[in-house]
């Protein structure tokens, strides 16, 4: 008798680039860092890899995942809502903004294919975390694992943006990812410690290679 899926083989499932969710298509700034010269060797790419790391995604992102995993579980919907909302509201630039809600459309669209009806709990724009939470709670995976695989994902696709936009070899690239895989837990463990009232983040750096990106002459990626 075939066994079904593990938590594991539904992780890799959700988190694979082969998802068609549309994330290769966002760079969060990072195309127009590398056009103007921000960033221009391996050293500086891991620098603002890390910094998104530490400054935003452990103080906003992760944070604000970890309560969505623990509404969606207890069928809290007024703090899945809540924290949808917050943090959509936390994006500060109109294509930051898209791009979440964007990313959240689709997986939506995919995991409704999957019979999730607790999807038309969200409105019709929701965060692509709050959905990320959702799958995870459906699927059974562990709240850490599933931690880890949002932000390797992420971190994949930055990667695979700098191979586009800098760009990179693949065995350089693949150096790098190596390089920082070691970060994920730090940055995980750092979020787990962060309090409702030190949620979110503001990134100057960030908010202007993003603000200059919707301006960009040529552009490969939608942010």
């Amino acid at each position: 008798m075939m066994q079904a899926p593990s938590a594991l083989l539904k992780l890799m499932y959700l988190v694979s680039p082969a998802l068609p969710i549309g994330a290769y298509a966002y760079s969060q700034g990072q195309e127009w860092a590398v056009d103007a010269n921000w960033i221009q060797s391996e050293d500086e790419l891991c620098d603002w890899w890390q910094g998104l790391m530490y400054n935003s995604l452990a103080v906003c992102d992760l944070p604000i995942l970890m309560r969505l995993y623990d509404a969606w579980h207890q069928e809290n919907y007024e703090q899945v809502r809540y924290w949808d909302q917050f943090l959509i509201a936390s994006r500060e630039t109109s294509e930051l903004l898209l791009e979440d809600t964007q990313l959240g459309i689709a997986l939506k669209r995919v995991l409704e294919t999957h019979q999730f009806t607790r999807c038309e709990l969200v409105g019709e724009r929701p965060s692509f975390v709050t959905l990320f939470a959702l799958a995870g709670v459906e699927w059974q995976i562990d709240k850490s694992e599933l931690l880890q695989g949002w932000l390797w994902s992420w971190l994949e696709n930055q990667v695979a943006a700098a191979c586009k936009a800098v760009p990179l070899g693949q065995t350089q690239a693949q150096r790098m990812l190596m390089r920082l895989i070691d970060d994920i837990p730090l940055v995980i463990q750092q979020a787990s410690l962060c309090e409702d009232e030190d949620i979110g983040a503001g990134l100057p750096g960030l908010a202007l290679a993003s603000c200059l990106h919707e301006r960009q002459y040529s552009r490969l990626f939608r942010s």
